[in-house]
């Protein structure tokens, strides 16, 4: 699979430790592409649907369901750890990721 940046992917985010989100579950991924083509590690948020309305989290439908993309724990994972694609962000929601993102990292 070729990682794009703004695809949802499933990924196996275990092992991990103490708070970080577990499971296999689905992340977006948050990397650029020219990073995605040559590096074997991709960076993600995962997607949660318990959130509360924090500033660092984004609200997003995909397939029928609501959920929040966690950009306060992106994460760096091996590709090996992607399952599979599930779908893509809108544009919308990716001028939000990047709307937060800049906010929280780089303002």
């Amino acid at each position: 699979m070729n990682p794009i940046q703004n695809d949802i992917v499933l990924v196996n985010l275990d092992p991990t430790i103490g708070n970080e989100i577990r499971k296999t579950r689905p992340c977006v991924i948050i990397a650029p592409n020219e990073m995605n083509k040559y590096l074997r590690t991709i960076v993600i948020a995962p997607i949660t649907t318990t959130s509360k309305p924090y500033p660092t989290r984004v609200n997003i439908k995909h397939e029928n369901a609501e959920g929040w993309i966690v950009l306060d724990q992106i994460r760096t994972v091996d590709r090996k750890r992607i399952i599979k694609k599930l779908g893509y962000l809108t544009p919308t929601e990716i001028e939000k990721v990047k709307a937060v993102i800049r906010e929280t990292y780089v303002e």
